[in-house]
């Protein structure tokens, strides 16, 4: 009997560790990162090729001014719905560009994606995701 119990304190023991190693919370923060990232690079390569097809110009509902897209960037709205960051759906119209626009995975889509977009002084746009799992955000310059 006490042979019995010392195994299952052992793989309890054992059970512990791997559950502890394995963090399910920090591989899905590192997953839904994953997913903000595809979706900015998303972004900002349907600017680019917005871009392209208009002659160097992009969607006029970007916002221009500043440097840095953390601290002067605005929000994205989603898809059909009027708020009061950058209307991005001629990216989405009869999907020439994307399918949808990108929502941030953690948040429940009410208004904005939770992605920003700014158009920096240097005359390129940056889109960037400010909520993440890990510290460094992610902010993509086209």
């Amino acid at each position: 009997m006490i042979e019995v119990l010392l195994v299952i304190a052992i793989l309890a023991i054992l059970a512990a560790v791997v559950i502890i190693a394995i963090n399910p919370a920090k591989q899905l923060g590192e997953a839904r990162d994953a997913q903000r990232r595809n979706d900015v690079r998303a972004i900002v390569d349907a600017l680019q090729q917005y871009s392209i097809d208009n002659r160097g110009e992009y969607p006029d509902t970007i916002p221009w001014g500043g440097d840095d897209c953390l601290l002067d960037g605005m929000d994205i709205c989603i898809n059909g719905i009027a708020c009061d960051g950058s209307n991005l759906d001629v990216l989405a119209e009869e999907q020439k560009y994307l399918a949808d626009i990108p929502v941030d995975p953690s948040i429940e889509p009410e208004e904005v994606t939770g992605y920003w977009v700014l158009g920096t002084n240097s005359g390129r746009v940056s889109v960037c995701a400010p909520s993440v799992y890990g510290d460094d955000p992610i902010v993509i310059v086209q």
